[in-house]
């Protein structure tokens, strides 16, 4: 009885002592302050500088969008005309045109390629991280000088077309021919892109069970089916994560252009970001080039919302 006593006694104080037990409790209402205040001081920071370097900014270039402004003389609000022109101007059709094609297959170029070299590669040895880490390379390389280095072997000078000329072939007009250079400019994105989407494809086969693979190899599944029935679906949610990925970084291209061709031949490879900056700021007509940063801002993100949701719903009627 005694021990009893002892224990009941033990328990309530361990009761009282208990977190949910003191919330009523000036103590506990201290503590609680303590800790939300010590969690607001650390999210402080981070909230700050989000807000300063993204917030503002955005709010910033909307306003400037409504405006008409060179970036000297005072901003005169013109309402909605400079996206009105986004639809008149014939370089921003253009330029959005040639995004709209770099974007789509240099994504579907990285993807296919990236998954089709991930697949040969997803086993564990020297070798084949040797060929992961060549496939990442370029990923690494900054575009501009990647853009440089393709500019000096397909140029209408470059190592390529010296080469032909030597063997009494005419040059190929990589860069200079219209149609070609939009061509050249999608392989070179394709090649310098693709490694990244290798190294995350290769992380998502590494979480698909080997027990599923086995099972499949016994019932007689062939290596393709088994990429197709099993191992893809599996690794569905990576690749909507590197569709994503590739169609965001694609919309926004700008460095690899301005290095490979500069947006010629006579404007055949200008994208969006090209024309946003260099021309609409170079020709100090801020309010119009922000409206055209804003269009591609808000093209970018219903473009994720888009995936994410076409992927989201995918993954319910499989589910269900």
């Amino acid at each position: 009885m005694v021990g009893l006593a002892g224990l009941s006694a033990d328990s309530v104080r361990v009761a009282a002592r208990s977190p949910g037990s003191d919330r009523s409790t000036p103590g506990g209402r201290r503590r609680r302050l303590r800790e939300a205040a010590l969690s607001a001081g650390m999210l402080a920071p981070a909230v700050v500088v989000y807000t300063v370097m993204t917030i503002v900014p955005v709010i910033v270039a909307l306003y400037l969008s409504l405006t008409d402004w060179n970036g000297f003389s005072s901003a005169a609000f013109v309402g909605l005309d400079n996206y009105a022109r986004l639809f008149d101007d014939p370089d921003t059709t253009r330029a959005a045109v040639v995004t709209v094609i770099v974007a789509f297959f240099g994504s579907v170029g990285m993807l296919g390629l990236g998954l089709v070299y991930a697949l040969q590669l997803k086993e564990r040895n020297w070798a084949n991280s040797f060929f992961r880490t060549l496939a990442y390379y370029p990923h690494v390389i900054s575009s501009l000088i990647l853009g440089f280095l393709w500019s000096a072997i397909l140029g209408t000078n470059g190592a390529i077309n010296n080469t032909l000329a030597d063997l009494g072939v005419g040059p190929v007009g990589f860069l200079f021919d219209e149609n070609l250079a939009v061509i050249t400019l999608v392989g070179v994105i394709v090649w310098a892109g693709f490694g990244f989407n290798v190294v995350l494809f290769v992380a998502g086969l590494q979480t698909v069970p080997r027990e599923l693979v086995e099972a499949a190899q016994i019932d007689g599944a062939s290596r393709r089916q088994i990429n197709r029935r099993i191992v893809i679906p599996m690794i569905a949610p990576v690749v909507t994560v590197a569709m994503v990925l590739n169609l965001v970084g694609l919309i926004k291209v700008y460095d690899i252009v301005v290095s490979l061709t500069d947006g010629g031949p006579a404007g055949a490879t200008e994208t969006i970001a090209y024309v946003i900056l260099t021309r609409s700021f170079a020709g100090t007509d801020v309010g119009f080039a922000t409206a055209q940063a804003v269009g591609l801002m808000m093209a970018s993100a219903a473009l994720s919302v888009v995936v994410t949701a076409l992927r989201n719903r995918q993954d319910r009627a499989a589910a269900s």
